[in-house]
């Protein structure tokens, strides 16, 4: 019903197969965003009304929130919800794991060295592409769908996110080209056969950002309430927040419980298959298939959380006197 109630004006369809991104509006209410963000800044240890306590503890003035609430999307923000699941040929295609959305609020409150000073685009150098846990394919189903809800609003130079839709085609292409697997930051699998960390390096979509002109470029700017639903080999970055005007998003993953298909005999393609396959100015990709197993990754973050966990494991058995199974790190333990 709420697809029906919901469903996507063909401009909306059409904008997203012409740049790869939409933007709903009054996805859900201000007093919703409040009520979920009611301990924000206790979280943080900082004071809303006190400039000199926005330590974030790096340069880029950010800070990535763990979660603690999850919420139903298609109870808070059903008109979004109901977009991702038409953009993605139905509800029924999703995982049920992604249905939540969390509080893993995503915080830009922009330094005092940033502060008054406009970073071009092509400057900025946290340009990637989402999903660092798995290794990418063109057909891909862990990264399905990138959605950003704006839970404060956002204004140009405030800290918005920087998409680059001219970026898909060549992400797509070099995809494409690597059927056997490619690491989070696009390294082959050739190249790279364990995919083993490869830290910061992000040169591969910095050096893509580098090359456009500025019409290239979108800036994530609007009201509390508004979502972006962008394609999911969508270049974008994290901006210099020039006027250091709170600004809070998350960035809930959808996935899909079966890879895309680029060759589909009835030729009923949805709305991200059909964009991929614009972007690589193709009707279908015939016999293309990827020639290597999917598989996951243990993310930097994620085993430096782990390592500390088992760490602080051990300790806290030695001080009870039972011993400790060892555990691999990343395992399901």
């Amino acid at each position: 019903m709420a697809e029906q109630e919901y469903k996507l004006p063909q401009e909306q369809i059409d904008h997203f197969l012409e740049h790869g991104w939409i933007k709903l509006s009054g996805c859900f209410t201000r007093e919703k965003s409040a009520e979920l963000q009611s301990e924000l800044w206790t979280r943080l240890g900082m004071d809303p009304n006190d400039m000199s306590t926005w330590d974030t503890k790096n340069e880029a003035g950010r800070v990535n929130m763990p979660i603690h609430r999850y919420f139903p999307a298609a109870s808070v923000a059903p008109k979004a919800w109901a977009a991702i699941g038409e953009l993605l040929g139905g509800e029924s295609n999703i995982n049920d794991s992604v249905s939540s959305w969390k509080d893993s609020f995503i915080v830009n409150v922009g330094t005092p060295q940033g502060a008054g000073k406009y970073v071009k685009p092509q400057d900025l150098t946290n340009w990637h592409v989402d999903g660092d846990f798995f290794v990418h394919y063109l057909d891909s189903p862990e990264q399905a769908l990138l959605v950003i809800p704006l839970w404060s609003d956002i204004v140009p130079n405030g800290g918005g996110t920087i998409i680059c839709p001219a970026g898909i085609p060549i992400v797509a292409k070099h995809l494409y080209d690597h059927p056997e697997g490619v690491s989070p930051r696009m390294t082959s699998r050739y190249d790279n056969p364990t995919f083993k960390s490869e830290g910061s390096d992000l040169s591969f979509y910095i050096n893509i950002a580098k090359q456009m002109p500025d019409e290239a470029f979108v800036e994530v700017t609007g009201e509390v309430g508004d979502v972006y639903l962008l394609h999911p080999l969508m270049l974008h970055s994290a901006s210099n927040n020039t006027l250091r005007k709170v600004r809070v998003i998350t960035n809930p993953p959808v996935s899909v419980k079966e890879p895309f298909n680029f060759n589909r005999a009835d030729g009923q393609y949805n709305v991200v298959e059909q964009k991929t396959l614009k972007a690589l100015g193709k009707e279908n990709l015939g016999g293309w298939k990827i020639t290597a197993e999917r598989q996951l990754i243990v993310p930097d973050s994620a085993k430096v959380r782990a390592e500390m966990k088992r760490l602080e494991e051990e300790r806290l058995a030695k001080m009870k006197g039972v011993q400790v199974k060892a555990v691999e790190v990343g395992s399901e333990a």
